[in-house]
């Protein structure tokens, strides 16, 4: 039997999405950044999208997207990605824009861009991929670290009285009365990845519809920045990141 065969379109379970490059992943094993990577190609093309899109990506680890997804890029300014695309959507209104940022990205730097994109209701997708770390520049403490977790610059572990509480800010996003969608999700099994597919899938179609600012937060790993191995960090993940970042929708204006 010869080989093409046995491998019929009608049996495939898994392919490479379209809009990825060749380019061999940077990514760190375990990483997070790819599994997202792959999610917004396919909702991407499943959408009929793939003429129509625009990413920004800014800063951080998040900055290497355009370099596996084959659609438009801009590269913004550290923090500056919501600013960038309010401008790119309003000027092209027709297109499909989102932008790609880490925890250090949004909720540091770019927190005043971030909250009052979304309080304008901006028609934009906000992808914000929180690891609790600043993964590209050495692992030091990010808004999102949480209490009692050691970094590169709080070795003994994040400090309340020193470094203040960690930052929960698509609770605070979701109070906005221009968000219509602000969820969080996460990639680390079979289900988790399925279910963060048809979220993602909904928050491209409200901006589409012009219905405001959806906000789809991936709670992820960092296994260099953590120091564990990938199969470690995603069990800390579990005992340590979800529950006090709790998955699930915050807002959903159906």
């Amino acid at each position: 039997m010869e080989l093409n065969e046995i491998i019929k379109p009608e049996n495939l379970v898994y392919a490479k999405p379209k809009l990825m490059n060749d380019n061999p992943m940077h990514y760190c094993p375990g990483c997070s950044h790819g599994v997202i990577h792959k999610l917004i190609a396919e909702v991407i093309a499943d959408l009929g999208l793939e003429e129509k899109t625009i990413g920004i990506s800014p800063v951080g680890c998040a900055v290497f997207a355009y370099n596996y997804l084959d659609i438009d890029w801009v590269e913004a300014a550290h923090g500056r990605a919501p600013a960038i695309a309010s401008a790119i959507k309003r000027l092209n209104p027709d297109k499909m824009v989102f932008t790609y940022q880490g925890d250090g990205d949004l909720a540091a730097i770019g927190t005043a861009e971030t909250i009052h994109a979304a309080n304008r209701g901006e028609n934009i997708v906000i992808i914000f991929v929180n690891n609790a770390i600043y993964g590209m520049t050495g692992g030091q403490m990010a808004p999102t670290t949480l209490e009692g977790m050691p970094t590169a610059t709080c070795p003994y572990g994040r400090n309340i009285a020193l470094n203040g509480y960690p930052l929960k800010i698509s609770d605070l996003l979701a109070q906005l009365e221009g968000t219509c969608l602000v969820t969080r999700q996460s990639v680390q099994t079979p289900a988790a990845v399925r279910k963060a597919k048809r979220t993602l899938t909904k928050a491209f179609q409200n901006a589409m519809a012009g219905k405001g600012t959806s906000v789809v937060e991936f709670v992820s790993t960092c296994s260099s920045g953590w120091k564990m191995t990938p199969e470690k960090a995603n069990k800390w993940m579990e005992e340590n990141m979800f529950p006090f970042y709790p998955l699930g929708d915050l807002k959903n204006n159906e």
